[in-house]
């Protein structure tokens, strides 16, 4: 009796220490995708089911797109429909193209079945954050938002301050600063939030904030500010040019039915990715290539200050963490 207690107390050990092993060394994996622009292009269910059923098959954590999936018009809803028909968590993002055709962000929060613009969830000993940079700083001031309002940065601290986890942050706007010849990206506060940002990360070494997802500009880039990875998603469908460089990639038939393309470069497939975070400090991007659609932005002689963000790709990445 002796010996068997003695196996049995032993293999107890070894199942709690096993147990314990996994939960240090557990990874979380989200696919992401970003602008996907579901109405705008000729082929849109074809983009959002080739995404869903990727992600059917990698079968990550959750799933979150970045914004700009398209608008609560009932047209879409087969598009919102695929997007549901994955079987885990997903979660969505407010972009400025939400509110687009005259509906509220109010109007886009109650399609969605979203009790807030802004909130956070917790997954695999990580907590992650979704912001809201759609808020109003001037009422006054008509066009597209790039702000967070006060109530917004106070909910923010609060988030930072009550988690016991290191943290993930996903936006549609970015929470850094991007500049070119005629427009800037980025919320108008960027400074201040990223203040906040470093300042609980020097107070807080053991839950520090680690990364932040945005989407917004159509850009693929990574880069590193006081320790934290700020990593634009590249869209799903294209680049956004301009009425400047206009032509009719799809030819005549899809121009006249989908007034927007002209103004893109298209991806010729859509692009997403997986993501996978580790406890030990790392951050991998699998990445997806594709083509571009007819003439290039290069060829079309598009700003170069933007050209050395701008690849039909989301790259792939090794990124370390400080945790």
């Amino acid at each position: 009796m002796e010996i068997l207690k003695t196996i049995l107390i032993g293999a107890a050990m070894l199942l709690i220490s096993d147990i314990s092993l996994a939960k240090k060394t557990d990874i979380v994996r989200f696919g992401i995708c970003s602008d996907a622009h579901l109405s705008t292009m000729h082929n849109s269910e074809y983009r959002i089911t080739t995404f869903i059923n990727s992600m059917k098959k990698e079968k990550p954590d959750f799933l979150i797109e970045l914004g700009d999936f398209a608008t609560p018009e009932p047209k879409y809803a087969p598009y919102f429909a695929i997007w549901n028909s994955f079987p885990g968590d997903k979660y969505h993002v407010i972009g400025n193209h939400e509110m687009d055709g005259g509906y509220s962000r109010e109007q886009t929060l109650a399609y969605l079945k979203m009790k807030s613009s802004y909130y956070s969830f917790d997954k695999k000993g990580f907590h992650f954050i979704v912001l809201d940079g759609n808020d109003k700083k001037d009422p006054n001031v008509r066009g597209y938002k790039q702000f967070m309002a006060a109530e917004q940065v106070n909910w923010l601290k609060g988030e930072l301050s009550t988690t016991k986890l290191p943290v993930v942050i996903f936006s549609h706007q970015g929470l850094t600063l991007y500049t070119s010849e005629d427009e800037t990206y980025g919320i108008e506060n960027w400074k201040e939030v990223q203040e906040i940002l470093v300042k609980h990360n020097q107070t807080h070494p053991g839950r520090r904030v680690v990364a932040c997802f945005n989407g917004h500009t159509h850009y693929d880039d990574a880069i590193q500010i006081d320790g934290i990875w700020y990593i634009t998603i590249t869209s799903m469908s294209y680049h956004w040019l301009g009425e400047k460089y206009a032509h009719a990639t799809y030819g005549d038939e899809v121009d006249k039915q989908f007034k927007w393309i002209k103004y893109t470069a298209p991806f010729k497939e859509p692009l997403f990715t997986v993501v996978e975070i580790s406890p030990k400090g790392m951050l991998k991007i699998a990445g997806k290539k594709t083509q571009w659609v007819g003439a290039t932005p290069a060829e079309l002689g598009y700003l170069q200050s933007r050209l050395k963000y701008m690849r039909p790709e989301i790259s792939k990445r090794r990124l370390k963490l400080s945790l």
